[in-house]
């Protein structure tokens, strides 16, 4: 495979990384500079006709505007809404009453309630409103934007019911999920049972901070993937997260309830004691009122998944099949059975039964939309020009000569992949759907498991979700817009840069394993 067109290929995405980490500019600028660069280097190297690189931006700009942006304000505004009514006040006196440990508090939010939130949702939503709800508590902002891309980078191949590893295992029309979502588990409970404590040591400022809280960590993670991998085996990917995030919080609420409280992580004693007396008025019906939103979307994505087939059927009609640049390559529209809808419904109805007024959906609607504007472009933007690598043949490039220069030893660099797609995409769904197939192919041509192999894929996507330039400028804008996204990256790139390191030992050691 050509070198030359290797290095090509990656131009769009070194560049995107210079402006971020060098000249320290907006992650939307950064954006742009890739997608002008993508299509200059598609048109003169690829020699792709300026019609399919035209159509390519648009598919990226429709793609991001719907789902991905929809369901992004849908998340923050709803997280927004729920701080205006007053609701995120009693929750967070609930979660506080839990323990007044900011150790413990820091897995409740960013680790379980995450969790969940991209076993729901997905699309971003799980580093919006644990970040929005984090920085609520008195957690400083970059901070809260860290540890919630720490938190959901391993969870995104089971995210939204499951629809990345589904997605992937339709594509390659393997026999279920079971199989491929179970031998996903396996590969990422490294992860999943090391994040907690790495949480912990970020909040404490160091291996202190671990005193007292081993056993919540243990529990918060094994207490997560073990359940993920019963339900794997025995039912699939779709319910997968959201009984291992379910697991996760009930057995860190127990033990962190145990945990005493150093002074150093402990909230203030005024606070504590206030929050102690607050959290013993609360009734039941005010809690629910308060958690309205969030129980509304459980209740409206869970109805409207594939679990339920009768509604999910008829929710699919209302949709539209584009062919944006041949006939190969269809994008379909939902119209209603996207989580952006339901997360929007969730949060007007949720906010009716906490009486909010019309004055206030339009205030904070309007301030959502300011909030997301430079994520808007970033989105757009990144999407524009992974569609145009994608069309152009850059992507396929870059598999290309990753496959021939590898030989034996390409399970190493398939997580690569995996994080690659994910970087450039933010999705792990779109990174499996990019090389999924690569994976699959270079199994079969070396002799090696497919689900082992086609599994990297999904393991390299929980550092590329991190990475992503969409995931960070979610998640600051979910703490009030900051302009921080040079500093963020820096910030969650050494993680992200030992976690892909791991990714290949774990790659490696596992084919020497199965074979």
């Amino acid at each position: 495979m050509n070198f030359i067109s290797f290095i090509l290929a990656l131009c769009p995405i070194i560049l995107l990384i210079i402006i971020m980490m060098v000249f320290k500019r907006p992650a939307w600028q950064a954006a742009i500079g890739a997608a002008v660069l993508a299509a200059i280097e598609a048109l003169l190297y690829w020699k792709t006709p300026v019609g399919v690189i035209g159509m390519a931006a648009v598919e990226g700009a429709a793609m991001a505007l719907w789902p991905i942006v929809l369901v992004i304000i849908a998340a923050v505004f709803t997280y927004n809404l729920v701080c205006a009514t007053g609701g995120m006040d009693v929750i967070k006196t609930m979660l506080t009453s839990v323990s007044p440990d900011k150790r413990v508090l820091v897995l409740l939010v960013a680790w379980c309630f995450g969790g969940f939130m991209e076993g729901m949702a997905g699309f971003g939503t799980a580093i919006a409103i644990p970040a929005g709800m984090m920085m609520a508590m008195g957690f400083d902002p970059l901070f809260s934007c860290l540890i919630c891309l720490l938190s959901n980078g391993f969870p995104t191949p089971w995210g939204s019911i499951g629809i990345p590893t589904v997605t992937v295992a339709s594509l390659l029309n393997m026999d279920g999920t079971t199989a491929l979502s179970t031998m996903q588990v396996i590969q990422v409970a490294f992860f999943f049972i090391v994040i907690p404590f790495i949480l912990v040591y970020l909040t404490g400022k160091g291996t202190k901070a671990l005193k007292g809280m081993v056993a919540v960590c243990l529990g918060a993670g094994l207490g997560f993937v073990i359940p993920m991998l019963i339900v794997s085996y025995f039912v699939g990917a779709e319910l997968a997260v959201v009984i291992g995030s379910v697991c996760s919080l009930a057995i860190t609420v127990v033990l962190g309830k145990r945990v005493k409280p150093m002074p150093e992580y402990a909230m203030s004693a005024s606070v504590e004691k206030k929050d102690e007396e607050a959290a013993s008025k609360i009734t039941m019906k005010e809690a629910l009122v308060a958690c309205a939103p969030f129980l509304f979307i459980f209740v409206f994505l869970l109805g409207s998944s594939k679990l339920v087939p009768p509604v999910n059927r008829f929710l699919s009609q209302f949709s539209t099949t584009v062919y944006f640049v041949n006939e190969t390559s269809a994008t379909t529209f939902a119209w209603i059975n996207t989580p952006g809808i339901w997360i929007f419904l969730s949060a007007i109805l949720g906010a009716m039964v906490q009486k909010a007024s019309f004055e206030q959906f339009k205030t904070v609607f309007l301030a959502t939309l300011k909030q997301m504007q430079n994520s808007i472009i970033v989105m757009v933007s990144v999407l524009m020009a992974a569609k145009i690598m994608i069309y152009s043949g850059m992507i396929s490039d870059i598999a290309k000569f990753a496959i021939a220069a590898m030989g034996g030893l390409y399970p190493i660099i398939a997580p690569w992949l995996g994080a690659l797609g994910a970087f450039v995409t933010g999705s792990g769904t779109s990174s499996g759907v990019l090389f999924g197939k690569v994976q699959a192919d270079a199994a079969a041509a070396l002799n090696m498991d497919e689900y082992w192999v086609v599994g990297l894929n999904a393991l390299g996507v929980g550092v590329g979700k991190m990475l992503s330039p969409q995931s960070i400028a979610i998640g600051l804008s979910a703490v009030g817009g900051l302009k921080e996204d040079s500093k963020l990256l820096k910030m969650v790139l050494p993680y992200g840069a030992v976690f892909i390191v791991l990714c290949s030992v774990i790659a490696w050691l596992g084919t020497v394993l199965i074979h």
